[in-house]
C-alpha cells in the first residue's frame, strides 16, 4: 500500500515557520530564509483562520495592561502580598511586594506585579 505524503505548504519545510508571500517569484521563510518557488503553490487553495491572539503575536504586540485599573478593582483587592528581596528600581528600597495574575491566554505565563512599600512605585513583568 502506498503511503500518502501530506505536506502543509503554508509553512516552511525546514523549520515550520509560516511562509511570507511577499514576492511574485517565491515564498520565503522569515526565520531561516528558505525560499520556495511559487509554482509549487499553483492550483492549490490557500486559506487560514486567525484569532485576535494570533494577530497580536504576528504583529509582535504586548498585551495592553493598565496596572492601576487592575489594582483599583475592589473584587480583586489583595489583603497581603508576598515579599521578594529585590531593590526598587526607583528608590532602591531592599524589598518589593508582588502578586501574579493570569491576564493572557492560559498557555502563556502569568504577569507579575511589583510594588515598592516605600515609594509605592508599581510595575509589571510578563513571565
Amino acid at each position: 500500500m502506498a503511503r500518502l505524503h501530506v505536506h502543509d505548504f503554508l509553512f516552511c519545510e525546514l523549520c515550520g515557520t509560516s511562509l511570507n508571500f511577499d514576492s511574485p517569484a517565491y515564498a520565503s521563510c522569515p526565520l531561516c530564509c528558505n525560499k520556495q518557488d511559487v509554482n509549487e503553490f499553483r492550483g492549490k487553495e490557500i486559506w487560514c483562520r486567525i484569532g485576535a491572539e494570533d494577530l497580536r503575536k504576528h504583529l509582535k504586540l504586548e498585551p495592553f495592561i493598565k496596572i492601576d485599573d487592575i489594582e483599583d478593582n475592589p473584587e480583586e483587592e489583595i489583603q497581603q502580598r508576598a515579599v521578594v528581596n529585590e531593590d526598587c528600581p526607583k528608590c532602591k528600597h531592599p524589598q518589593l511586594e508582588y502578586y501574579t495574575r493570569q491576564l493572557r491566554s492560559a498557555d502563556e505565563g502569568q504577569t507579575v506585579f511589583y510594588e515598592c512599600p516605600n515609594c509605592r512605585y508599581k510595575f509589571g513583568l510578563n513571565t
